[in-house]
């Protein structure tokens, strides 16, 4: 084994704040402090630059700025989409999955008028599904998952949700930066991005939604984002996201042929290196970051440990499962049995990979599996 090194591969769950952006929203702490609602000058600095930010977060989706929505983070925006789109009387449901972030899929049962739409092996649901519905609200599909990288087809589902009345949104969290964000391309009336997933700060997201989309406010307060979110603007924060946003899409040819080219190298090696170990999503149509894998006979709560002590961050899935020792609802719901989905584990890249990380992650993760298999042998045994 080589020495232990520190190897980052979980940048679904976040990724490190840009340099370039952390020097851009400096002087919006401490010196464009205003608050954006104030009349004054302060106000005023901090109110232009928001809107700065508005126009070009719309540039790159391809938007009108005034369908842009400032949020705190997308777990906001889909708690905004699918409540929002509730009224009093109506009982069509929101149709959903059982693979969605907990922030789609919870706040969809908790609505309690909700139908689930089934997932495929690869974690993906079908057009089918939805046409033979008769009515419907809502539909809300992640636009690549979280734990299984599989993308899934937006505009496909935005016409067929269309044909049945209701309005699409999307969960495209992990999509930001390394997929097209052309709302008008993919046809969806709301989609929800979070700043810290494409190397922008932490606590700050939107919910793009299409003028003429039907949406009521879920907090009270201020009349803030034309009356849709109650709070002040973190301007420096929405700064940030902007230019994050703005780098991800002028950098992304060289950005997508590093992840892919690292990712391949990963799947490559764990799949060579490791028996009686499965590739989890579409094979290939996948986010260019994500590997993920069940691992017969290692539990991936016990692995996770094992490559932490050498250096290796990685997670069980979504961060939010991180550490909870139940099966994966996502690998449940893609026909995985509990056994199965216990040992999910998610290894995703970043700009920083290198090569010589993957070749270190990988050997690690061959030992530590070979380890905890035995363990387990000999626990059977006796």
């Amino acid at each position: 084994m080589s020495p232990v090194r520190n190897i980052y591969l979980d940048h679904s769950a976040t990724t490190p704040t840009d340099p370039r952006v952390v020097e851009v929203m400096l002087p919006y702490f401490t010196q464009h402090f205003g608050n954006p609602v104030s009349v004054h000058h302060f106000g005023q600095k901090a109110e232009s630059a928001i809107e700065s930010a508005r126009e070009r977060i719309a540039h790159v989706l391809n938007c009108l700025p005034s369908e842009i929505i400032f949020t705190s983070g997308a777990s906001e925006s889909n708690n905004l989409a699918l409540r929002g789109t509730l009224r009093p009387g109506d009982h069509r449901p929101v149709l959903t999955t059982h693979v969605e972030h907990p922030a789609v899929s919870r706040t969809a049962a908790e609505l309690g008028d909700v139908g689930w739409l089934l997932v495929n092996e690869w974690g993906r649901a079908s057009l089918v599904d939805i046409r033979v519905r008769t009515a419907a609200r809502l539909v809300s599909l992640m636009y690549a998952n979280n734990e299984v990288g599989s993308i899934h087809d937006l505009a496909g589902f935005s016409e067929a949700a269309h044909e049945i009345g209701a309005y699409l949104h999307s969960d495209a969290v992990q999509a930001g930066g390394q997929l097209s964000l052309d709302v008008q391309a993919l046809g969806v009336d709301m989609l929800s991005l979070s700043a810290h997933k494409f190397y922008g700060p932490k606590g700050v997201g939107l919910l793009y939604v299409r003028e003429g989309v039907e949406l009521h406010a879920v907090q009270t307060g201020g009349s803030h984002e034309r009356g849709l979110r109650a709070g002040t603007h973190n301007t420096p924060l929405i700064v940030g996201m902007a230019l994050a946003l703005e780098l991800a899409t002028t950098e992304s040819e060289s950005r997508i042929a590093h992840l892919t080219a690292r990712r391949d190298e990963l799947i490559s090696g764990v799949l060579s290196r490791i028996p009686d170990v499965r590739l989890t999503g579409h094979p290939i149509e996948r986010l260019p970051s994500h590997a993920s894998f069940v691992i017969d006979g290692a539990e991936s709560n016990t692995l996770l440990m094992h490559l932490d002590m050498q250096g290796v961050a990685a997670s069980s899935g979504s961060a939010c499962k991180t550490g909870n020792p139940e099966p994966s609802d996502v690998l449940l719901a893609m026909g995985y049995t509990a056994a199965e989905a216990l040992t999910g584990l998610r290894l995703t890249v970043g700009l920083s990979t290198t090569q010589d990380d993957i070749d270190y992650a990988v050997d690690v993760l061959a030992h530590a599996v070979e380890k905890v298999r035995k363990v387990r042998q000999g626990v059977m045994t006796i």
